[in-house]
């Protein structure tokens, strides 16, 4: 399996292909685009068959093993056992037991074969979907720097969910650094806690003061000088990871799988986005065969995605038109992994990608809608990809979780909420729709208040995490002291 950048800048660049460990333990590609398959592996039904039976480790290795063609099958298996286990996916809601990783529970079904199901995706060490993908990098990463002898320096934003993920993966693993940034004071207490009471010598927090987009835009910026990048071994575990967006993947199929008894049935993922990662999964699992019919990305009030897929028009929002809301981990106004569905919808045409997010950086956007003035028409194109969309607000969350507790029994947290409520808007007869579980509501625990009156339960040994000491430092948004405060940390 080859790679390929999402702006090679001519063919001969984008022959000069790379492997899955070429590209593990970084983020952007050199030309500041991101790897994509140079063909995306398909799937037959008789895989889907013999995969229905699997667990949850051996079908991410089923997986795997399509797009890591480089790593010894009996390695990547082993990565994957270690991985995926029920002692590391513990976490589970009061009167639930871990017989499964993923596990499907129906919330609703309908007179006409509507089903409305929620897949569990927060049953990992810090209790959001981000640990379904990160516990593998951390062993990935671990596993490849052993080979090579060599150090990481592991470089990325958060907006909650992905910072702690990332730590709790990566925290004491040979030969790792992480320097994670966050906005501050822009996560929940719970959020902030998780990471910033972490104690270990291998991790740096640094609160920035701004948005995730101001965040994010650092990492761009310093991923993109090559030679600090290569003098610092930095790399980046941020969405932008291709191993990170594989192993989401997995549970696309698991959910399919679990969903269904055959291969002629469709199911439709609503999933609550922000950077466009977890959805973008969707995407390349719907592009490798898994029989989805809709992929439905449900935004908050940052709501720069639900735009494109009613309107055509991708309008990034500056960092005084980015809302802090109470689904914090989606108040983002810049979709990283957007770059790689549009690449696809453009007919992966590497200089038109190029062209168009470079317009991104100096015009704030782009227009596909095919109207007078507009940059092209390809968003007549969008509907073959089965994008879908819709927005909610805290009203609407608060109101969700409020109505989840009372007709279903369960508490979810604000991102699942906003889930829920867009699901229900794309509800079609005959279909499951699965929305993916973002977190475990005690993240979340303020809107949980305001919402039910009560505070979320918290599973064991998180009951009192707030008050435990937290490490970190508060920087200004500023690329050359970063750098300086990242080389003066690594001794390189």
């Amino acid at each position: 399996m080859q790679y390929v950048s999402t702006r090679a800048a001519s063919p001969a660049a984008a022959s000069s292909s790379q492997q899955f460990s070429d590209i593990l333990l970084g983020g952007l590609a050199a030309d500041g685009g991101l790897f994509l398959p140079t063909a995306y592996p398909q799937v037959t039904g008789a895989e889907l068959d013999a995969w229905r039976q699997l667990s949850y480790a051996d079908l991410a290795f089923e997986i795997l093993k399509k797009f890591a063609t480089d790593i010894q099958e009996a390695d990547l298996r082993a990565l994957t056992a270690k991985t995926y286990t029920k002692e590391v996916y513990k976490n589970v809601r009061k009167g639930e037991k871990a017989t499964q990783i993923t596990p499907l529970r129906v919330l609703e079904e309908g007179e006409n074969g509507t089903k409305l199901v929620l897949q569990a995706l927060s049953n990992g060490p810090t209790l959001a979907f981000k640990d379904m993908a990160m516990q593998l990098l951390g062993n990935l990463f671990e596993y490849a720097l052993a080979k090579q002898n060599a150090e990481l320096n592991i470089f990325g934003a958060t907006s909650g969910d992905t910072g702690s993920a990332a730590e709790y993966a990566m925290r004491g693993k040979k030969g790792i650094r992480v320097f994670m940034l966050s906005p501050h004071k822009k996560m929940s207490a719970f959020q902030t806690a998780q990471m910033f009471s972490l104690q270990d010598p291998n991790i740096f927090n640094i609160a920035i003061e701004g948005v995730f987009d101001d965040a994010q835009d650092m990492v761009k910026a310093v991923s993109n000088d090559l030679e600090f990048k290569a003098k610092h071994k930095i790399g980046t575990v941020n969405s932008i990871n291709w191993a990170r967006v594989v192993a989401q993947v997995v549970y696309y199929f698991r959910g399919y799988l679990s969903a269904t008894t055959s291969n002629d049935q469709k199911v439709s993922f609503t999933v609550p986005s922000g950077n466009f990662g977890n959805i973008c999964a969707g995407h390349i699992a719907r592009m490798m065969g898994l029989p989805i019919d809709k992929l439905v990305a449900a935004t908050n009030e940052n709501d720069v995605l639900d735009e494109f897929f009613r309107t055509g028009v991708y309008r990034v929002r500056k960092s005084a038109e980015t809302y802090h809301t109470s689904s914090p981990s989606m108040d983002i106004s810049k979709a990283s992994n957007f770059e790689r569905f549009i690449y696809d919808l453009v007919g992966r045409d590497s200089d038109r990608t190029r062209a168009l997010f470079q317009k991104v950086e100096t015009h704030g956007g782009f227009d596909l809608s095919g109207k007078p003035g507009s940059d092209g028409d390809e968003f007549k194109l969008v509907a073959n990809y089965g994008f879908k969309s819709g927005k909610s607000t805290h009203d609407d969350r608060v109101n969700t979780i409020r109505d989840v507790a009372d007709d279903y029994g369960i508490v979810i947290d604000t991102h699942t909420a906003d889930g829920i409520k867009v699901a229900k808007e794309n509800l079609e007869p005959g279909v499951t729709m699965i929305v993916l579980e973002t977190a475990l509501a005690a993240k979340f625990n303020e809107t949980i208040l305001e919402a039910l009156g009560e505070d979320a339960e918290r599973p064991e040994g998180f009951e009192n995490i707030e008050d435990l000491p937290q490490k970190f430092v508060v920087m200004k948004p500023d690329v050359a002291a970063m750098k300086a405060y990242i080389a003066s940390n690594t001794g390189l």
